[in-house]
């Protein structure tokens, strides 16, 4: 792989956990407007500028991405947002509980994405890559980082677990209790050191934020189209901004799904039709059932609990033979007529839901599978064959936090350039 260091306005230490926020993507309109009206000066209110006008405004017009530049700016000009200028890495642990995860936030080369170096595992929406992209054009910044993991490399994590033992730059807890700590490497041996053993990485995978990697691509592209001849492959656009990880210590969780309805089958029509589809349908419970490894699903219908296993030859390919895919072509399509995930409305994916909310759902009237976690191993798999998951079949958790560093990547000038206050130095 080829990563360099980051420079990037990150938040002063004393306001980074209220500026902080989760990632753009986890809420629906809705639930982004209720959280920045209950954090008003959250990197939310920047990530998804549209919960600064009325819910009826189109969140695509370009006073909504204008509106990202000038919250942008303000969080600069009052120094909320500090201009670290020294080519950094960032070591970030994440701990759950008794998860810890820690890894190295830096720059990624979007020719790596580009040529398969770096792996992708889902399909793109074209909207969404458009609305990061022009997010990245109003800012001229990369806000978000893309999750990414790596087969481990027991040198590389015994350099990251050395460089732990200094000061943390930052200490804090988001709202779901995940303890974040982060340490600033900039001292120009450590830094070359870091940079040296990610050169042997010889691949890296995308765990989450596909739609953020495929828009830093688009405006790579864009750039290198407007500078032409002057594009020397090291602009800051070459490059997106990333948080990389051992695969091993990615915590992956349940990715369940609802459908609203039976569609329109009885109790018996349903149990029989799975039959029918090669699935072995179990006795009715009370008991949730959460399965604990492949090949098993949990579902919640009628009141009742059930479990399902797949019977017969299965797929020999890594995508076809995951339990998402199979509840697509043997139960989803099928028997409750959800033809398309992506874009049927009454289907409904609920990221590492409990077994009480799958119950107050489904007993409204639907359907609700719980399913074993896609594992990492898995979805490595599945990467190196070129081939792609359905929707929503990996969960990942925790979630890392945005707007503790903005990576500037624009050539052009901005009011976010005229910072009053920056850092100095390779402390």
């Amino acid at each position: 792989m080829h990563v360099e260091p980051i420079t990037c306005y990150r938040p002063r230490p004393e306001r980074a956990a209220e500026f902080a926020a989760p990632p753009y993507d986890v809420f629906d309109r809705a639930g982004a407007a209720a959280y920045v009206a209950a954090h008003p000066d959250s990197f939310l209110a920047i990530d998804r500028p549209e919960t600064g006008f009325a819910p009826d405004h189109d969140m695509y017009a370009d006073e909504v991405y204008a509106h990202a530049h000038d919250l942008l700016a303000s969080r600069v000009s009052d120094g909320t947002l500090l201009r670290d200028g020294t080519q950094c890495f960032y070591l970030w642990r994440l701990r759950d509980g008794d998860h810890v995860q820690t890894g190295i936030v830096a720059a990624f080369a979007v020719d790596d994405y580009t040529n398969g170096v770096i792996r992708r595992h889902e399909l793109t929406r074209p909207s969404k890559v458009e609305d990061r992209a022009r997010h990245m054009a109003a800012t001229g910044c990369q806000t978000s980082p893309v999750l990414l993991a790596y087969r481990d490399n027991p040198v590389l994590e015994a350099l990251v677990e050395a460089a732990t033992a200094a000061d943390p730059l930052y200490e804090l807890a988001d709202g779901a209790g995940v303890r974040h700590t982060i340490w600033r490497v900039a001292r120009p041996a450590a830094v070359e050191s870091l940079r040296l053993m990610l050169a042997y990485v010889e691949r890296a995978y995308i765990a989450d934020g596909h739609h953020r990697a495929a828009a830093a691509e688009l405006a790579c592209r864009e750039a290198r189209t407007s500078a032409g001849e002057r594009c020397t492959g090291s602009e800051a656009y070459n490059y997106f901004l990333g948080a990389l990880f051992p695969a091993s210590q990615l915590g992956v969780r349940p990715y369940d799904r609802l459908v609203a309805d039976t569609g329109g089958l009885t109790e018996d029509e349903l149990v029989s039709s799975l039959e029918a589809r090669g699935v072995a349908v179990g006795a009715r419970g009370e008991r949730p059932v959460r399965p604990t490894k492949p090949g098993r699903i949990g579902m919640r219908a009628f009141g009742a609990w059930r479990e399902l296993a797949f019977e017969g030859p299965l797929p020999d390919d890594p995508a076809g033979s995951l339990d998402v895919s199979l509840l697509q072509e043997r139960v989803l399509g099928p028997v409750l007529g959800v033809g398309d995930p992506a874009r049927d409305a009454r289907i409904s994916f609920l990221g590492d839901a409990d077994a009480a909310e799958l119950e107050r759902r489904a007993d409204a009237g639907g359907v609700a599978f719980a399913l074993c976690p896609t594992s990492i191993e898995r979805l490595m798999a599945v990467a190196d064959a070129g081939l792609t998951m359905p929707p929503k079949s990996t969960w990942f958790a925790p979630k890392l936090l945005s707007g503790l560093f903005v990576r500037r990547i624009s050539h052009r000038e901005s009011v976010i350039d005229g910072a009053r206050h920056a850092i100095e130095g390779n402390k």
